[in-house]
């Protein structure tokens, strides 16, 4: 899990809900191998791209962070998304280490 608490992760959530700002929860649901945090992890992102936590590290979140305002933009509920070798952009997304790591993402409301 996250070394982050999860209390302030959600407090921080609740205030942006209040001030009226789009959140979305990403949370890490499965992993393989190498991989900087573990199943559990979260992070909040509010539609404007201000993030608190962690799911990964360096390319990993700013793409989970695209991802999560993207799913706001377009009025999703929900979207796993999925990070390994495999990946045509492996090196560039931070993977190169041999790791998988799959990202559930939701938006959340009050």
């Amino acid at each position: 899990m996250s070394n982050f608490p999860e209390k302030k992760i959600f407090e921080e959530a609740d205030n942006w809900i209040k001030n009226n700002k789009k959140v979305s929860l990403a949370t890490v649901v499965q992993t393989w191998g190498s991989s900087p945090l573990g199943i559990g992890s979260r992070m909040i992102v509010s539609e404007d791209g201000n993030f608190l936590g962690s799911v990964s590290g360096g390319c990993v979140e700013a793409k989970v962070v695209e991802e999560c305002i993207s799913l706001m933009k377009n009025k999703k509920i929900c979207k796993k998304i999925d990070f390994n070798v495999s990946n045509e952009n492996a090196w560039e997304i931070g993977l190169a280490c041999g790791g998988d790591i799959s990202i559930y993402i939701e938006e959340i409301k009050q």
